[in-house]
């Protein structure tokens, strides 16, 4: 049995896919292959005795195919600002090593890292955005109506989801990674959302 755990944030997600990304709702990945990943931000988190609260991490991934058929690399990062206890905590999670989403993830890609960097992350609804070091940006924008130009607002509720139950849906304005996987997917899907995980 391994420490008990708890996480709750909010989760970034970016990808190569048109808004919605059909992978939300069990279909193919719009070009056929996957590009992308997320970033957690933590409120509030503990791993054993160690607070995790404040802290950011992150995933990204390139599947030639769908995300379950396996056959990735991913590259992963933790917040530079942990401290020994909760990088070893971060670790272990995006590892896989205690469950959750990472659990799973872990078995469709070959993961480096996760490596610590710098992080600006700004949840601000439709104007999310994070820096993290030279490594990935993302900034978000709302979904435009391509006849009128006016904003739309869309929302996935995904009761069975795996990293989130309820997606805010939006554009790309820009989505970039350039260290371990390497692409420029701005334009494309982005999700702003609540997570909450627990283990084991």
């Amino acid at each position: 049995m391994g420490e008990e755990w708890s996480i709750r944030g909010t989760l970034l997600i970016a990808c190569n896919c048109d808004y919605g990304c059909p992978c939300n709702v069990n279909g193919r990945p719009t070009t056929g292959k996957c590009e992308g990943g997320w970033t957690w931000h933590v409120d509030e988190g503990r791993f054993g005795d160690t607070r995790l609260d404040g802290l950011n991490f992150s995933v990204y991934a390139d599947w030639p195919g769908a995300i379950h058929e396996g056959g990735g690399r991913a590259a992963s990062f933790l917040d530079e600002l942990a401290d020994d206890d909760q990088r070893q905590a971060l670790t272990t999670l995006i590892r896989g090593d205690a469950g959750g989403p990472w659990g799973i993830f872990i078995d469709t890609y070959e993961l480096e890292g996760p490596a610590p960097v710098p992080y600006e992350v700004e949840v601000a609804g439709e104007r999310s955005s994070f820096r993290i070091g030279s490594v990935a940006e993302l900034q978000v924008e709302p979904i435009t109506n391509p006849v009128t130009g006016a904003e739309v607002h869309p929302k996935l509720i995904l009761p069975e989801g795996l990293v989130t139950n309820e997606a805010n849906l939006f554009r790309s304005q820009r989505f970039r990674v350039e260290d371990g996987v390497r692409y420029d997917h701005s334009g494309r899907y982005a999700a702003v959302c609540p997570f909450s995980y627990s283990g084991p």
